[in-house]
């Protein structure tokens, strides 16, 4: 990435949102991200497909719940813009859907403006939050959403950096408290079941580089939803969760994809 970094950014370490962004292509990252990027390839080169596995889930379980009808989200680690975002997928199904993004990535912000190109029947909003903050983002995500209608909440490849001992499981209660029976949770997260490995050595390395990355068992990430109604097909490999909604991604069948998808109703 040229130019000057934006205002709060640490180019000292990598960041999950810029390494993201490197795996999909995207040029809004740094060097540092590059070089952790390519650390992970080495461990496993299929990174680049599992990113787009995951973002193209997101594609398909917004547009379910549009089709059933949501129309209000919050998506908490927005990452990076890529087109189509979160918003087109939604309004092209309902025009009059309510989007709300929250990162904590300075370069997230500096590309809010790609978040924010609403339909006119609907909006879009972004706020600059950090995950573990959940008073805030609600605070927030309230100007827009109206907390009396269902709401589904967006948490993909997001909690997988957050762990136990930071309250990963508290963060998720706290934010579904808030919203009313018939809002849903929709979640992507790495896990190390298929890869024990290879997952172990990419811990280790993000770990000294000062990233956390607490993959999660199928049972573990499954406790996400304790208390929640799981929409078929339940916990699945994330490109098995309803592929009828989206066009498969060039090599998803080539090898095992480590991390799983679900969407669930509260009750």
């Amino acid at each position: 990435m040229t130019g000057q970094p934006p205002t709060g950014m640490d180019t000292g370490k990598p960041h999950p949102a810029r390494m993201y962004d490197w795996y999909l292509g995207g040029k809004d990252n740094y060097p540092v991200d590059e070089e952790m990027g390519r650390r992970m390839l080495a461990l496993d080169p299929r990174v680049p497909v599992m990113a787009r596995v995951n973002r193209a889930f997101m594609h398909r379980a917004t547009r379910w719940l549009a089709q059933n009808g949501v129309r209000q989200f919050l998506d908490i680690g927005t990452g990076i813009p890529t087109e189509p975002n979160l918003h087109q997928i939604a309004q092209a199904v309902a025009p009059d859907a309510r989007v709300v993004y929250c990162d904590n990535d300075p370069i997230v912000l500096a590309h809010a403006a790609a978040l924010l190109r609403s339909s006119d029947a609907g909006a879009t909003e972004y706020l600059q939050a950090d995950a573990r903050d959940p008073e805030a983002i609600l605070d927030g995500a309230r100007k827009v959403l109206d907390f009396g209608r269902p709401v589904a909440l967006s948490l993909v490849a997001l909690l997988h950096f957050v762990s136990d001992a930071d309250g990963a499981h508290a963060l998720v209660g706290r934010l579904l408290s808030e919203l009313p029976s018939g809002s849903y949770l929709m979640v992507t997260h790495a896990t190390a079941d298929f890869t024990p490995e290879e997952s172990a050595a990419a811990i280790e390395k993000l770990k000294a580089a000062g990233v956390t990355l607490a993959l999660r068992s199928r049972a573990e990430f499954t406790r996400f939803f304790d208390g929640l109604d799981l929409v078929e097909p339940g916990v699945a490999v994330v490109h098995e969760w309803h592929p009828e909604l989206g066009e498969p991604v060039p090599g998803q069948d080539d090898g095992v994809i480590p991390g799983y998808g679900a969407v669930a109703r509260k009750p």
